[in-house]
């Protein structure tokens, strides 16, 4: 027996799982930072790959409408990715 995880309806739009995976994507880098774990931190990282992935793909499939969002999503991810390079060094 197959698993179609492709007729799984979450209840999520794009957009909403976008915003989700930056929040988490945000705590992650937070709380690795304040760490300095470097496996906490390579969590975070993957967080933040994950969530540029997900923008990405909203970002291919946008509506007029989405840009302001999509732009401020790009902006907190660019310093996620800033503030964990700069633990790092």
């Amino acid at each position: 027996m197959k698993n179609h995880n492709d007729d799984i309806t979450t209840g999520f739009n794009d957009l909403t799982q976008v915003e989700m995976s930056i929040i988490a994507a945000q705590k992650m880098v937070g709380s690795a930072t304040m760490s300095m774990d470097e496996e906490i931190l390579a969590d975070a990282a993957r967080a933040v790959e994950d969530a540029r992935a997900l923008l990405q793909s909203a970002m291919e499939n946008q509506t007029g409408l989405d840009g302001d969002f999509l732009q401020k999503s790009q902006n907190t991810l660019s310093q996620c990715e800033h503030q964990l390079q700069e633990a790092r060094h």
